[in-house]
């Protein structure tokens, strides 16, 4: 979907459009949830930029508060127009989906009409990316933003994208990055010119063999309409860094009674008991216990969390604190051989 959160509000306030819209919270370290296009083009604000930049980019946009009910509420119109028309999609986001196009005699015929529908029942407009897999259908439907649709070969991927960074490959982060510029690896073609075996020596065989793959644009992840839950979790990021231990075991306790009311809702019950802590120096520490029986009981899981909390016992002002709940059950599958995939499609933000 295009900028959706700002496009959701736009569609309840039709005065605002042409104006630069930010959605974002008010708080200090509040980011930036999502901003229209004429709020990327004047000052470049995109999402997850500090909202305090963002304000001082551009003071005179409209600045609104997420209202994520809405959203979701959108979001379901969206997705229910996308299942009456395919049968395998898979929703990733509230504004993201795949979908397999695999045997359709005119998948962008049949897009054209899904994405025409779509701004018909909903008054918001999605971009779309057609390609042979996952990977290339979500960096495909990124080059026709917005409301544009793009069909993109692996082949033809392979040229065009040869000279950028391997930070195009979702999954492939600045940290990353940074590691292969210091191999000298700073073009996507660069990567594909290393051998898997000499990036299973400098990454570790699963990430080498990873990082291979997508180098050579290959990604043989299926499109499946379901998911296992591998873990739920809650946090909060604190306007002003916290250092009294009875102000973060109370806020451990509320972010515990959340969860727990959110893995009832789901029917979810967990083995495994996790807190995390991001320090004022932006240190990350996690801290995990396994018990016998799974729950979702606030009155188990929040004092093994406070054992927890206290066990590690910060020494330093805490920035972000969070609780977490996992091993639903079953055990994760390996991925695939990274081979040419199927006809696929992604639609995202």
């Amino acid at each position: 979907m295009d900028a959706f959160y700002a496009s959701v509000e736009l569609r309840r306030r039709p005065e605002l459009r042409g104006k630069p819209v930010v959605v974002c919270g008010s708080g200090p370290r509040a980011v930036v949830t999502t901003a229209s296009y004429e709020a990327r083009k004047l000052a470049g604000i995109h999402s997850a930029m500090p909202a305090a930049v963002a304000r001082r980019r551009l003071p005179d946009a409209v600045y609104l508060r997420p209202d994520f009910p809405a959203y979701r509420e959108a979001s379901g119109q969206v997705m229910d127009v996308l299942r009456r028309n395919l049968e395998v999609v898979e929703v990733v986001g509230l504004d993201e989906a795949y979908l397999d196009l695999t045997g359709i005699f005119s998948p962008k015929a049949a897009m054209r009409r899904v994405a025409a529908e779509i701004r018909q029942e909903t008054q918001l407009t999605c971009s779309v990316g057609i390609s042979e897999s996952r990977m290339l259908a979500k960096i495909t439907s990124e080059l026709g933003k917005p409301a544009g649709m793009v069909v993109l070969s692996r082949e033809r991927a392979l040229e065009r994208f040869a000279g950028r960074s391997p930070g195009l490959i979702p999954g492939i982060g600045p940290k990353t990055v940074s590691r292969l510029e210091s191999m000298g690896i700073r073009t996507l073609a660069d990567l594909r010119r290393w051998q898997r075996p000499a990036l299973e020596d400098a990454f570790g065989p699963r990430s080498g063999a990873w990082l291979h793959a997508r180098g050579n644009l290959l990604d043989a992840t299926p499109v499946t309409p379901e998911h296992e839950t591998k873990s739920q979790s809650t946090e909060i990021t604190f306007d002003v860094d916290v250092t009294q231990r009875a102000e973060l075991e109370r806020h451990l306790d509320e972010l515990s009674a959340e969860l727990c009311r959110r893995l009832r809702k789901r029917e979810l019950a967990g083995r495994t008991i996790g807190i995390k802590v991001r320090l004022d120096d932006w240190t990350n520490v996690t801290r995990s216990n396994t018990i016998e029986a799974p729950t979702n009981d606030p009155s188990v899981v929040g004092p093994i969390a406070l054992e927890l909390l206290r066990a590690y016992d910060p020494q330093r002002p805490v920035r972000l604190l969070g609780v977490r709940v996992a091993s639903f059950g079953g055990n994760e599958a390996a991925e695939p051989e990274p081979t040419p995939g199927q006809l696929q499609l992604g639609l995202a933000s």
